[in-house]
Order: C-alpha cells, then structure tokens, then sequence
C-alpha cells in the first residue's frame, strides 16, 4: 500500500521515535524533501507564482492535516509555503509524519501548483 493511501494512527507516546537511519531511508523516498533538528523532523519549501497560490496551497494542506488528525507547521509568504512534520508527543518522527509527506506531495500530482 502506497503511503499516500495510509491513514495516520494516533500517537500519544511511549512509541519510540524513528532512528536515523530508518527516517534517512525513509527521507530517500521523497524528493524535495529533507531531515532536519537531527532527524526529528521533516520539510518541504513549495514555490508558488503569487502569495494567493501559496495560501491555497496551505489550506489545502491544512483540510488534510485535519482530516488526518496529524498537523504541520506551515510557513507561508510571497511565493512560498514551508511545510514541516515532526510528531511533538514522541519527540521525532513517526511514520504518520510519511504519510502525511505523502499526502502533500499527492496535491502536486493532483494538478496544484506548483
């Protein structure tokens, strides 16, 4: 099953975070995308032609985000949205952080800008 297909599951700790080398193999399957704080977190900066682009693009992100429960940290100005997944209650990253990942890319296919 492709990740963008998968639901996010719950996490409120006591789940171990995912090691480095597991979030680097992971990380590998997503162009665009990079570990960051000492792989305890991912993201991805879309550029967009104006600032409503990128608005949109982040509320659709947002409609998702809701839907799965798992939410990002989003950085939107003129021309760029920053998307940044990192599950807080374990302190790293998790697959749902993946799929969410998934999710977003899946906007682009889906015909939105960028």
């Amino acid at each position: 099953m492709e990740l963008s297909d998968k639901r996010c599951v719950p996490c409120r700790g006591g789940v171990p975070a995912m090691g480095a080398e597991e979030a680097g193999s992971m990380i590998a399957r997503f162009p665009g995308w990079t570990l960051e704080e000492e792989a305890k977190g991912i993201r991805r900066e879309f550029r967009f032609r104006t600032f409503a682009e990128a608005m949109r693009f982040a509320g659709r992100v947002g409609e998702i985000a809701e839907a799965e429960g798992h939410h990002p940290d989003l950085s939107v100005g003129w021309g760029y949205c920053t998307v940044r997944f990192s599950t807080h209650s374990i302190n790293g990253l998790h697959e749902n952080d993946f799929i969410m990942a998934a999710k977003v890319d899946r906007l682009l296919d889906a015909g939105g800008p960028p």
